[in-house]
C-alpha cells in the first residue's frame, strides 16, 4: 500500500485589488465650516460663497491627516475654494506634497442663494428647496447650476485626476454636492441619493477608463 496522502486544493476568498490601470481615489469631504448669519454673505471666489472652517472642522481635518498619512498616496488635488484648501493641509504636510486644484470640483453653484443663504432657506423648508429634493433638481432654486450641469463637470474633473494616475491612490478634498454627485455618477442611481456625506468623512471611488466603482461612502470613524 502506497503512504502518499493526495494534497486536497484549497480556494479562499480572494482580496480586492484595483484592476490594472485603474485610479484609487478618496475623496475627502471639507471640515464643518463658519455659519450662515442673517444679514450677512459669506465672501465669494467666482460667485461661490467661501466660507472659512469652524474650528472643529479645523479639528477635523487634523483627524483626517492622522488617518490617512501612513497611506501610500501620491497626489492630493483640492478645488478653488479655500475650504477645501485647509482641510488638505494636515495631511499634506505629513505627506510633503503640494495640492493641486482641480476647478471642476467645486461644489454646486446655488445662484441667488449661494454666499449663505441657501442655509437659512434649507432650514426654513423654502418650496423651492423642497421642490429640488423632490424633483433632485438644483436648477429649482433661483440662478442655480442645473444637475445635470453639476454632475456634467463633476464627471469631466474625476476623470481628468483618474487620467493622470493611473495605478496611484490619490486624495481628493472636494464638497459635499461632490460626493454626492460622484456617487450617483458611479452608481447610476438617482441625483439626490447620496447627499448627506458628513464633514471630514472619507469616501472611495475606483476608475479605469470611465468605469467608476464605489468601494466605500462616509467613513467617519476617525472622527469619533
Amino acid at each position: 500500500m502506497s503512504d502518499t496522502k493526495t494534497e486536497t486544493k484549497e480556494y479562499h476568498q480572494t482580496k480586492y485589488a484595483p484592476p490594472a490601470g485603474a485610479c484609487d481615489m478618496l475623496l475627502i469631504r471639507h471640515g464643518r465650516t463658519m455659519p450662515a448669519i442673517p444679514g450677512e454673505s459669506f465672501e465669494t471666489i467666482d460667485g461661490h460663497g467661501n466660507p472659512l472652517l469652524h474650528p472643529e472642522g479645523e479639528e477635523q481635518a487634523v483627524k483626517v491627516g492622522e488617518r490617512l498619512k501612513h497611506m501610500p498616496i501620491s497626489a492630493i488635488y483640492v478645488t478653488t475654494l479655500t475650504r477645501t484648501h485647509q482641510t488638505a493641509a494636515p495631511l499634506a504636510g505629513h505627506l510633503g506634497l503640494t495640492p493641486r486644484v482641480e476647478g471642476d470640483l467645486r461644489e454646486i453653484f446655488l445662484g441667488d442663494w449661494d454666499a449663505g443663504l441657501y442655509r437659512i432657506m434649507a432650514a426654513e423648508r423654502h418650496p423651492a428647496i423642497l421642490r429640488a429634493h423632490e424633483n433632485h433638481e438644483y436648477g429649482e432654486i433661483p440662478g442655480a447650476e442645473t444637475t445635470a450641469d453639476f454632475h456634467g463637470r463633476v464627471r469631466a474633473g474625476l476623470l481628468r485626476i483618474a487620467q493622470a494616475h493611473p495605478d496611484e491612490l490619490v486624495a481628493v478634498v472636494v464638497h459635499g454636492g461632490v460626493i454626492g454627485a460622484a456617487m450617483s455618477i458611479a452608481s447610476e442611481s438617482r441625483p439626490f441619493s447620496f447627499r448627506g456625506a458628513e464633514n471630514g468623512s472619507i469616501s472611495r471611488l475606483v476608475i479605469q477608463g470611465e468605469t467608476m466603482t464605489i468601494r466605500g461612502y462616509n467613513d467617519i470613524g476617525h472622527l469619533d
